[in-house]
């Protein structure tokens, strides 16, 4: 049975996944990404055991290949290239879930957005939720048919370097930095290498796994409402959220979208271009 707080555009239940895995116009995609694999390999862990009908969304393949940076936005053409190619059309309803730490999904559940596709969640609780519930899982890919695919960029999801320096220099939005404290305040160095330690000037910090319940799932509405303002952020403006390079940052997207905060965009670049670049300045310490 689906749950009152199921929603096809942010968070479904596995129960609702669940009640509509057989439907049409529903398209299941593993986004599982890891910083660090540590011997784990997401396309093998894939092709070894998935959701049934699930395709593998390669998080650093469908990226913007112009950029030095990891994982960038993919250009619109890409996009949609790759979406063919994968099945996923117009009409369709997405489901994204991951096995990462990171809750990846939610990056790429931005992607889809920022693409202008609205019908699209995150599984919440992810595969590891799905698995120790004893639902069905498969090794099989599945048989995928080109489908047409139209996007329309919403560019206000998304920000530049230069609008980022803009807003820290003017206050004009409230910078959050998803990542942990210690690396926030620059006691901790980069996993990058070659990355200054600190944060942009003006943000606040509010560490990813803040949002999320023990079991993976994400907290509900009025606690992820009391984590934001713990975190000195003024719900009623405008929000800019970043992290490392935009993967976690995605977490908060997700949780200020599930909570009806309308304005808020991800810093693409996030620390891994700022922290590059030695003109631009970095604060530390607490926020």
């Amino acid at each position: 049975m689906a749950n009152d707080s199921d929603d096809p555009r942010t968070l479904v239940s596995t129960e609702w996944l669940a009640a509509h895995l057989n439907d049409p116009d529903l398209r299941v995609l593993d986004a599982t990404w890891f910083l660090d694999p540590k011997g784990r390999d997401a396309h093998a862990e894939y092709e070894a055991a998935h959701i049934p009908g699930a395709r593998f969304f390669d998080l650093d393949a469908i990226s913007d290949k112009r950029s030095d940076l990891p994982h960038m936005a993919p250009p619109v053409e890409l996009f949609i290239s790759r979406m063919r190619a994968m099945g996923i059309g117009d009409g369709h309803q997405v489901v994204i879930y991951d096995n990462s730490p990171l809750h990846s999904a939610n990056r790429v559940w931005w992607t889809f957005r920022l693409m202008g596709k609205v019908n699209v969640a995150v599984l919440d609780g992810g595969f590891a939720k799905w698995r120790a519930e004893g639902r069905p899982v498969e090794d099989l890919c599945p048989i995928m048919r080109d489908r047409h695919i139209t996007v329309q960029r919403q560019a206000a999801l998304v920000r530049d370097v230069t609008q980022v320096a803009a807003a820290s220099k003017l206050g004009s939005h409230q910078i959050l930095d998803a990542r942990a404290a210690e690396r926030f305040r620059g006691d901790a160095p980069e996993p990058r290498p070659g990355l200054r330690a600190g944060h942009i000037p003006g943000s606040l910090n509010l560490p990813w796994q803040q949002l999320f319940n023990d079991d993976g799932t994400m907290k509900p509405a009025d606690d992820l409402r009391a984590v934001f303002q713990a975190a000195g952020v003024d719900l009623a403006r405008p929000v800019i959220t970043t992290c490392g390079s935009g993967v976690t940052a995605a977490s908060l997207m997700m949780a200020l979208a599930r909570i009806g905060h309308a304005d808020h965009s991800l810093y693409d670049g996030s620390w891994a271009e700022w922290g590059s670049f030695p003109d631009l300045k970095i604060a530390t310490g607490d926020a």
